[in-house]
């Protein structure tokens, strides 16, 4: 019986629903309505459905911007960015990436154990836990369980290791390597490393977000073959991109790399659904190959060269590096420049301004004292601007008084004294590249005015770094200092850091000084750090060790559909990428109770 209940219940339902829809409806005082209708001219009757239609028409309207306006655009998977850039990748690799191409592909395609946010913040990336130690001498490292690698395997402790090894074995020959010379770094378990460092330094927690290498791939590559392996050319990671194309030239070397979004990555999957890379011998080919629209964005372009881009009105964002470019002083070897009222007199009549708008195009920022522009507000705080003039008369007032006075034959300034007579002569030494050698330039007629003999030395960068900076040879030296994300003023300006490889290019010497540079780097309290700085920066100003002249800033072409582009936290060209996961092109509209 039950076996034939039911064909007979859907029998009867399908009578039902068959009836239903055969059944007439009638409105109410349909046949009124109609015989009004019928009883209208034509002009009445055209008269009354234009009304009905504006009201439908209006209806409609209301219902679309009632939606409208509970719906909210949010970014989608898709689009294409395709970037440019100067030189090809030979080492897409954390423990050896030296080249801008290099470091461009190894930040996008490889993820440390911590990363740094858009913000500037540290935050987990493959870690899930870092414990520091009281003394903040040991820091005890979780990798998230769910963290892998681009081709499915579980990132360890033993891949964590294997990158420190690689970074800090002398053959390897690692960039990185001083960052971790004498770092401990011991296995707990499969899942958990520690770091043990001499002692107390704040900044080391930077260090935890070099990408890691997958052990099992690079374990069977010899310490001679790692420099020549395809894995640095066909990398694994375990970043926000993987690699899914590359083309290479007539030569074999690599011109082209298409990546996609890594869905499984420890941070979220990127929007942007394709990164193309292409790459370019020189910057005059990178502006050809924009101008010619084979790419869309270009990183890292020279102030000169945005003249060059033929597009219309290129979108062009800026963010000052944190970067002191500056003129200093060896007194050591220049007996005139030991002489404070002349390093006083040439700090006076720089033309700063100058520079940055005539030299720099304006992509840059004023400084007076050591600390870049854009990390504490103090630093940029100027005192009331004087004409050129005016600072060229306090200039000479200042050098007059102490005793400096114009020979009658050359018009060079001199100074007697009971061991001879000083000359106001000296050579400024700087590097090949056209904007150095023309902010020189303008350096050397401004100091000229004073009644200064300056000779300009230009050196190609190699041999500047190796010949003039290392070996401190030099009377003035016009060069830029990377003082990074962490901030660390102590290798610049330390007196213990005066010779090789110790950067203090100033030969810099205050016993005041260093204990405020020591107090800044042994604690992690920001108010103390920037209390410590300020008392420094004011010693640097009364001593003027240099001249102080501009930050630059970071200049990125992008097209205008890139949305969400961060550059607040620049310190190298690559961070531009630190919010790529936000970046998003294509978008859609839904309603706000469905926005996650």
């Amino acid at each position: 019986m039950e076996a034939l209940a039911l064909p007979i219940s859907n029998g009867m339902n399908y009578k039902k629903w068959r009836a239903l829809l055969l059944k007439r409806f009638s409105i109410p005082k349909e046949r009124s309505i109609r015989g009004i209708l019928r009883s209208f001219t034509i002009a009445e009757k055209a008269t009354f459905y234009f009304f009905v239609s504006v009201f439908l028409l209006s209806g409609f309207f209301l219902l679309w911007k009632v939606s409208d306006a509970y719906l909210i655009e949010i970014p989608i998977r898709g689009g294409t960015l395709t970037e440019g850039v100067v030189g090809n990748p030979r080492f897409i690799n954390p423990v050896l990436a030296i080249s801008e191409a290099d470091k461009n592909l190894t930040t996008l395609i490889y993820s440390g154990l911590l990363r740094i946010t858009p913000q500037g913040e540290i935050e987990n990336d493959l870690a899930d836990s870092v414990i520091i130690s009281d003394n903040r001498q040991i820091y005890t490292v979780h990798i998230d369980k769910d963290a892998r690698f681009h081709d499915g395997i579980p990132i360890s402790a033993d891949d964590v290791i294997f990158t420190i090894q690689k970074i800090n074995d002398p053959s390897i020959k690692s960039p990185k390597r001083g960052n971790w010379d004498g770092i401990v770094v011991e296995k707990i378990d499969e899942k958990t490393v520690s770091f043990t460092i001499k002692q107390a330094y704040t900044p080391f927690i930077y260090n935890l977000t070099v990408g890691i290498l997958p052990k099992h791939i690079w374990k069977n590559v010899s310490d001679d073959e790692f420099s020549f392996s395809q894995f640095n050319t066909l990398p694994i990671g375990s970043g926000a991109y993987k690699v899914e194309k590359v083309e290479r030239n007539s030569g074999g070397i690599p011109n082209l790399y298409k990546l996609i979004p890594f869905e499984k990555a420890s941070s979220k999957a990127p929007f942007i659904k394709n990164l193309i890379f292409k790459f370019y011998p020189s910057e005059t080919m990178l502006i050809e190959a924009y101008n010619a629209r084979e790419v869309e964005s270009i990183g890292g372009i020279s102030p000169e060269k945005i003249f060059e881009l033929k597009t219309n009105n290129p979108h062009v964002i800026s963010s000052p590096l944190p970067r002191v470019f500056a003129v200093f002083f060896n007194q050591n070897q220049s007996k005139v420049l030991f002489n404070k009222e002349v390093r006083q007199a040439l700090d006076l009549v720089s033309p700063k301004e100058e520079i940055v708008t005539n030299i720099l195009g304006g992509y840059a920022t004023v400084i007076n004292g050591p600390i870049p522009a854009g990390i504490y507000s103090w630093s940029n705080i100027k005192e009331a601007k004087l004409t050129l003039e005016e600072k060229l008369d306090k200039a000479k007032t200042l050098l007059t008084k102490a005793g400096w006075q114009p020979n009658l034959e050359t018009g060079i300034l001199e100074k007697k004294s009971t061991s001879g007579t000083m000359v106001l002569s000296f050579s400024i030494s700087t590097g090949d590249a056209p904007e150095l050698q023309e902010v020189a330039r303008e350096l050397v007629a401004a100091w000229q005015k004073l009644g200064a003999k300056i000779e300009i030395l230009v050196f190609e960068i190699g041999d500047l770094n190796q010949n003039v900076i290392r070996s401190r040879n030099f009377d003035a030296l016009l060069f830029g200092e990377v003082v990074g994300r962490d901030r660390d003023l102590y290798p610049f300006w330390h007196s213990s850091q005066r010779k090789d490889p110790g950067l203090n290019i100033a030969l810099y010497t205050n016993s005041q000084a260093d204990k405020y540079l020591e107090n800044a780097r042994d604690t992690n309290d920001s108010e103390v750090i920037e209390k410590n700085y300020q008392a420094f920066a004011k010693e640097i100003e009364s001593d003027m060790p240099a001249v102080f002249l501009y930050t630059p800033s970071f200049l990125y072409v992008v097209p205008e559909k890139i949305k969400a582009v961060n550059l607040d936290s620049l310190t190298i060209s690559q961070d531009r990428f630190l919010s790529i996961t936000d970046w998003y092109i294509e978008t859609d509209k839904v309603w706000t109770i469905f926005d996650k």
